[in-house]
């Protein structure tokens, strides 16, 4: 390893699990909600249910000791320390991929679906696996200034992926995954082999387009978004700093701000933990909660939330579209990926799905990439 690129472990001291479970014991709980659904919330009952959980019988040790087990590194670019796993496929020409997460997520998001991508049946469909922690994120740096946009992370991560050596790479992403992946289709085409995204995010075309069934579904999805569902996205991108004195003092408080999310986002049918294990949520509010990154990591809605440009490219670029996730019209997406050569609406999953249907989606990310190497 060079000197720009250093070994990193994870090794939280007990002294912090230990005021962890000093706060869960003392939470001081709103009243219960007045409706008989999530509609204002996390339920109160739930919510008591699941900080029990996580005082008495949650085991950060066993997600540390799995992250530990992959390579990890830290490097500075543009000034910042960025937390990476690199994982390499036993097969030498396997395809470097750049896999990035969004928010309310980390590294961990993609830990189901890392031996699916490194050792598939067929060796051609391998992949070398770089995932690194968004600015703000997990073990990464918490940016000290203004600037770390999605455009200024997508130049980052074209810089990493150099560093690392890799002069041709595909990109995948969901949430500001997605954002960043297509950023770098304008920052970083000459070494791009594919874009792959699970939310594709578009503008409206300036001339207009057909819409069909599928995309007018879309627009009442988008419509739905902004009238009911985007509470958390105006506050972040707006009073990062208020919110965020509330959710670094209550491990309860984060949690809520977390779970809310992944029960409107996960594909389920009233039961959350059928979609995403109840440990596997503990894991991705323990990233937040451990690096204290509730603050830092809302500032990328205040830095980017509704601007940034979303350039064209002509890279190849590919879609999966879970049913739960958010929905764009393919004619947009048409007009913003000029070379989009895979499009799929699945059955089944949310905005998360290498938490929920990691087989698919590495199968998705598979079937992409064939067409483009």
């Amino acid at each position: 390893m060079t000197a720009d690129v250093t070994p990193f472990r994870i090794e939280v001291p007990e002294s912090e699990l230990r005021d962890l479970r000093r706060r869960l014991a003392e939470t001081r709980w709103p009243d219960a909600e007045t409706v008989d659904d999530w509609s204002q919330g996390p339920r109160l009952a739930y919510m008591k249910e699941l900080c029990s959980y996580w005082q008495h019988h949650y085991d950060w040790r066993a997600t540390e000791a799995r992250l530990n087990s992959l390579p990890q590194y830290r490097t500075t670019i543009d000034g910042l320390g960025v937390h990476f796993l690199h994982v390499r496929s036993p097969h030498p020409d396997a395809t470097p991929l750049l896999l990035t997460h969004g928010w309310p997520s980390s590294v961990v998001e993609y830990l189901d679906i890392i031996d699916l991508l490194i050792d598939p049946p067929d060796p051609a469909d391998a992949f070398h696996v770089v995932c690194p922690s968004l600015p703000g994120h997990g073990f990464s740096d918490k940016p000290d200034s203004t600037g770390w946009s999605v455009a200024r992370t997508a130049s980052a991560w074209a810089v990493l992926m150099a560093r690392l050596g890799y002069t041709r790479y595909g990109a995948h992403g969901g949430d500001w995954g997605s954002w960043i992946s297509a950023a770098l289709g304008s920052t970083d085409p000459a070494h791009l082999s594919g874009i792959h995204l699970t939310m594709p995010l578009a503008q409206a075309p300036q001339k207009e387009v057909e819409l069909d069934a599928r995309d007018q579904a879309a627009m009442a999805r988008m419509r739905s978004f902004s009238e009911s569902r985007s509470g958390y996205a105006v506050i972040q991108s707006t009073q990062p700093q208020a919110i965020g004195y509330g959710l670094s003092d209550s491990p309860s408080g984060q949690l809520g701000w977390i779970v809310d999310r992944f029960w409107s986002w996960a594909d389920h049918d009233g039961d959350l933990e059928k979609a995403v294990s109840r440990d596997r949520l503990l894991d991705t509010v323990m990233m937040y909660w451990l690096t204290g990154t509730a603050t830092s990591s809302g500032r990328l809605f205040w830095e980017s939330f509704g601007k940034e440009p979303m350039n064209p490219t002509s890279v190849p670029t590919g879609c999966s579209v879970f049913p739960k996730d958010a929905w764009l019209p393919r004619a947009w997406a048409q007009e913003r990926f000029k070379d989009l050569r895979h499009w799929r609406d699945l059955d089944s999953g949310g905005h998360f799905p290498a938490l929920e249907k990691p087989a698919i989606l590495a199968d998705e990310l598979r079937t992409f990439f064939r067409l483009v190497r």
